[in-house]
């Protein structure tokens, strides 16, 4: 009776929610109650200033400590900033979701969320660049690598920067398709181990609009059944202090397989701005195994 009580609630909950378990942002909904999410996002961005590519590993822990709390700890490895593999920083996020008017195959939400984030990244990034030494030594001119410092004029809380990030989420579900909306501020402080410099933007208002679409199952038999999403989102950023601004277009899709699993595959590309950003281009990958109930199989 127990896991027939469980498959009936996990069919209920992908009906309700997977068209808006978005890819580049966050939904006002949480996570089930007692749930124990592992996600591990992979991250390639094409530099800016040169034609190399870097890459960015994600792992991540989400936690469900209530139906309206969620927990997320996230950690930065990656190449983005150096060139080099190294550990970047983390981050933790908390949502609360405040407001909830819900009704069958349809619900309003609304959610307060932080997030603050450590970066032990240099103030600058690095591009390398190859030049050539002719050492009169009767040899072939020897080729050696150079590195430049370039100063971004965007700021990122997944990696590249420290800071402080605070703001809510309105989201409406309505048969297959759900919209959402985000605003919130961000606080920059120094990273670890170098001093923000002078032309490094320190605050700035960020928002999103976010719509997702369930195109499979056509009819919910089963909770085993594949889900497909599609998602399309627009993320946008303005400066303080008049700095500028810029906005992405990040399309995706995305597949849950038995309810618990989940597969990611997203891009996120510039489609305005008039500030120069270490990259406008990124691919991701990300997988993601949900432990239902997790916390709570053990009580009595």
């Amino acid at each position: 009776m127990k896991w027939i009580i469980m498959a009936v609630l996990l069919t209920l909950h992908a009906q309700a929610m997977t068209q808006e378990l978005y890819v580049s942002s966050e939904p006002a909904s949480n996570m089930p109650r007692g749930s124990i999410a592992v996600r591990m996002g992979n991250k390639v961005m094409r530099m800016e200033k040169s034609d190399a590519w870097r890459y960015r590993a994600e792992p991540e822990i989400r936690i469900g400590l209530s139906k309206k709390l969620m927990l997320e700890m996230k950690g930065y490895i990656g190449t983005a900033y150096t060139g080099n593999l190294q550990v970047e920083g983390g981050s933790l996020y908390a949502k609360y979701r405040f407001f909830s008017v819900d009704d069958i195959h349809e619900h309003f939400r609304m959610a307060a969320f932080g997030k603050i984030s450590v970066s032990g990244n240099p103030a600058q990034y690095l591009t390398s660049y190859t030049y050539y030494i002719d050492h009169n030594n009767g040899l072939p001119p020897q080729a050696h690598t150079g590195h430049r410092a370039h100063l971004s004029g965007d700021y990122d809380l997944d990696g590249n920067h420290s800071g402080a990030e605070l703001g809510m989420i309105a989201t409406q579900l309505k048969g297959k398709v759900a919209v959402s909306a985000t605003v919130s501020a961000t606080e920059l402080v120094n990273n670890i181990g170098s001093k923000r410099p002078p032309g490094q933007p320190q605050r700035g208002l960020n928002y999103s609009l976010s719509a997702g679409k369930l195109m499979l199952p056509k009819t919910y038999t089963s909770y085993r059944q594949l889900n497909l999403n599609i998602y399309a989102e627009l993320l946008g950023t303005v400066l303080g202090n008049a700095q500028g601004s810029y906005a992405d277009f990040a399309p995706a899709v995305q597949l849950i397989f038995n309810s618990v699993a989940k597969l990611d595959i997203g891009a996120r590309f510039n489609v305005w701005g008039n500030v120069h950003r270490m990259n406008t281009q990124t691919y991701l990958l990300r997988i993601e195994y949900n432990f239902l109930n997790a916390l709570n199989q053990h009580k009595k």
